[in-house]
């Protein structure tokens, strides 16, 4: 707990890598919980595009790394969620979770990686359903 993005070595080789589709939502939750906003960011591939702000997008590893500086601010704390059964078609997956509060689901686009590892291409991690409203 006590090793911060900046006493670690540049880029992703200082973290561990999903080497499964699925370990890319753990590793979420521990780098989340641990406040290390370039720890998430790193599961991210450079022009991944997430869904969040609710509404809006966020494009890109450095956007994705410093929304998530804000948000870990806060000290939001994060469970871990049961993924729901991944998708795959050659290198390009679909994992998904159902969030806790039961209110529709996050899903993920991840892409293998030239080393045999998984980062995040797309991800919604949430839906909203639509409102009534036009």
């Amino acid at each position: 707990m006590t090793e911060t993005p900046e006493h670690q070595h540049e880029g992703e080789s200082a973290y561990e890598k999903a080497m499964r589709p699925e370990d890319i939502t753990r590793l979420f939750v521990e780098r989340s919980n641990a406040g290390d906003a370039a720890g998430v960011a790193a599961l991210y591939e450079e022009d991944a595009v997430m869904a969040y702000p609710p509404g809006d997008r966020t494009v890109g590893r450095e956007a994705i790394r410093a929304l998530w500086e804000k948000v870990l601010a806060n000290r939001p704390r994060f469970e871990p969620e049961q993924p729901l059964p991944t998708l795959v078609s050659g290198d390009i997956a679909l994992t998904s979770t159902p969030p806790g509060d039961g209110a529709g689901a996050r899903a993920q686009v991840v892409r293998r990686q030239p080393d045999g590892s998984w980062l995040r291409l797309l991800d919604q991690p949430e839906f909203v359903p639509p409102t009534a409203d036009r």
